[in-house]
C-alpha cells in the first residue's frame, strides 16, 4: 500500500532519514513555491524527474485521495482474486514525498494528511516551523506565546473556517504577552496592525505594543519589520510572512504612562484578588438597584450554557452584570452589551474598565434597531426589551446562526406569558424556571429569611 512522507523544507538540510525517504520516493509532490525552495537542496538533481508539480493544496488532497481509493480497490481485488489487468494505470501503490512548509504538523497540511489517511500509512519529517524561526530572528524566547494562524487558503472560494479571526487578535492580547500569528495575502500584517489599532479595547494602547514582521523567512531576501501597529497598518509586505506582537516589560511600562484614568490595563493582573465567576453586586457598579441579583444571574448564566468561543448578545444589559460575567468566564467569547439608557452605558463603561473584560463591545441604542449589522448570535439574554419582544425575538432570528439559545428574565406573570407565547410562535422548544430567593436579614440578634420578588427565567432553544 501506499507510504506517505511529509517532509517539511525550508530551514535547515535534510537529515538522513527524511533525504533516504526522498530518495526511495516515486514521486515528490510540491507546489511551485515549495519546489523553488527545494531545487537548492543537493537532493534535489537525483530526484527531479519525479517531482510532480500541484497548483493547490485542493489538487494535491484530490491526487492523495485517488490513491487511496486506488488502495482500497486493489485490496479488495487481492480478496476476491482477481486478475491484476483490472489495476487503473498510473495509480499503482507508491512512496509518495509530500514537501511542506517548515513543520507540516503546525497549521500545516499534516493535519489534513492524518485526518484522511492511516496513521500508519504517514511519516513525518518536520523542518524547523515558521514560527520558531521567527522568534530566532528577533531574539525573543517563545515560551507563552499564543500561536494562531489567519491563513485561510490562497483559493477565495474555499477558504477554510478559522478557529480565530483578527478580529479576535485585540481580544487576545488580553491575555497573552506575546502572539505569533501565521499570515496569508488577505489576512495580512497591514490589516492585522490595522484591527489593534482600531480596537477600542486596546485604545489607547496599541502604541504599546511592539509588531514584527518577517518576510519570507529562510530565503535570501528575507527581511524583518519592527513598528507600532499604527507604523505597521500604512505598509505593504512580502508573502509569506510571520507576525510577532510582543508586550514585553518595557513595553507594558510604556503603556501604563499612556493610559488614561478610564482605559483598560492592556494584561489582566493574575494576582488579582477577583473570583473568575461569581460577582456580588456591590463590587458591580450599578444605579437604583437596577442589576441582575446574584442567584438570579447565575441560574440565567446557567441556562444560556454558553460555548467556548462564539457571539453573545446582551440585550436591556442595564449595569452590565450579565455581560460581565460571562466575558470574564469565557475570554473567547464575544459579548455585544446594547442599552439605550445613557446612566447605565456609564455603568457598564465603568464595570468594562474595572473588571478588564476587553471582549465586551457596547452598543449604545434601542433594540431592534441597535441590533442591525452586529455579529450573529449564538447566545442570546433578554433582560429588558421595552414592550418590543416581538420583534426583537424576529431580529434574533434573521440574525442567528444554526443553533441559538435565548434566555428572558421576566418580573410579571404578563412578561412571562408574552415571552413564552413569542417563543413557541417561533417555534422554539422553551422551557420555564421561577427563582424565588430569600437572604437573610438580621433583627436584633436574631436572623430572618427576607424574600426578593421571584423571577421568571424563560428558556428557548433552536437547532
Amino acid at each position: 500500500m501506499t507510504k506517505i512522507h511529509l517532509i517539511g523544507i525550508g530551514y535547515k538540510p535534510l537529515d538522513k532519514k527524511a533525504t533516504e525517504a526522498i530518495l526511495r520516493s516515486d514521486v515528490i509532490l510540491a507546489n511551485n513555491r515549495l519546489l523553488e525552495v527545494f531545487k537548492e537542496y543537493s537532493e534535489y538533481e537525483s530526484v527531479k524527474g519525479r517531482v510532480k508539480v500541484l497548483g493547490s493544496i485542493h489538487e494535491t488532497m484530490e491526487y492523495l485521495k485517488a490513491q487511496k481509493t486506488e488502495d482500497r480497490r486493489q485490496k479488495t481485488e487481492k480478496r476476491s482474486r482477481k486478475a491484476p489487468e483490472c489495476r487503473t494505470p498510473g495509480l499503482e501503490s507508491k512512496n509518495i514525498s509530500l514537501l511542506a512548509s517548515g513543520d507540516p504538523m503546525l497549521f500545516g497540511i499534516g493535519r489534513l494528511i492524518t485526518e484522511v489517511f492511516n496513521r500508519d500509512a504517514v511519516d513525518v519529517y518536520p523542518d524547523l516551523s515558521s514560527i520558531q524561526v521567527a522568534f530566532s530572528r528577533i531574539k525573543e524566547t517563545w515560551s507563552g506565546a499564543f500561536l494562531m494562524s489567519v491563513h485561510g487558503g490562497p483559493d477565495p472560494t474555499k477558504r477554510r473556517k478559522l478557529e480565530y479571526e483578527i478580529a479576535d487578535i485585540p481580544h487576545l492580547l488580553a491575555t497573552h504577552n506575546k502572539l505569533a500569528i501565521l499570515t496569508d495575502r488577505e489576512n495580512n500584517p497591514s490589516e492585522i496592525a490595522k484591527a489593534i489599532s482600531g480596537s477600542s479595547a486596546l485604545c489607547p494602547l496599541p502604541s504599546a505594543l511592539k509588531m514584527y514582521v518577517c518576510e519570507r523567512l529562510g530565503y535570501p531576501v528575507e527581511k524583518i519589520v519592527e513598528g507600532t501597529p499604527e507604523e505597521i497598518a500604512v505598509r505593504s509586505f512580502e508573502h509569506p510572512n510571520v507576525v510577532v506582537i510582543i508586550n514585553s516589560k518595557e513595553h507594558r511600562a510604556k503603556g501604563i504612562e499612556q493610559r488614561t484614568p478610564n482605559s483598560v490595563p492592556l494584561i489582566p493582573d493574575p494576582q488579582s484578588p477577583t473570583p473568575i465567576f461569581g460577582l456580588r453586586e456591590d463590587e458591580i457598579l450599578h444605579s437604583r438597584g437596577l442589576i441582575t441579583k446574584n442567584e438570579v444571574r447565575s441560574v440565567a448564566l446557567h441556562k444560556l450554557r454558553f460555548p467556548q468561543k462564539g457571539v453573545f448578545w446582551d440585550i436591556g444589559a442595564g449595569s452590565g452584570a450579565v455581560s460581565m460575567e460571562a466575558a470574564r468566564l469565557i475570554p473567547a467569547l464575544k459579548v455585544f452589551a446594547v442599552e439605550k439608557d445613557e446612566e447605565q452605558i456609564n455603568n457598564i463603561t465603568a464595570n468594562k474598565n474595572k473588571f478588564n473584560t476587553m471582549n465586551i463591545e457596547i452598543v449604545k441604542g434601542d433594540a431592534p434597531e441597535a441590533l442591525k449589522g452586529l455579529p450573529a448570535p449564538d447566545r442570546v439574554f433578554i433582560g429588558g426589551s421595552s414592550g418590543k419582544l416581538e420583534k426583537i425575538i424576529d431580529s434574533i432570528l434573521t440574525a442567528r446562526r444554526s443553533s441559538l439559545i435565548v434566555v428572558i428574565n421576566a418580573t410579571t406573570i404578563e412578561t412571562l406569558n408574552e415571552a413564552m407565547q413569542c417563543m413557541e410562535r417561533n417555534h422554539f422548544s422553551v422551557d420555564i424556571s421561577e427563582v424565588s430567593v430569600s437572604r437573610s436579614k438580621m433583627a436584633g440578634n436574631k436572623r430572618h429569611m427576607s424574600a426578593l420578588n421571584p423571577v421568571f427565567i424563560i428558556t428557548g432553544e433552536k437547532d
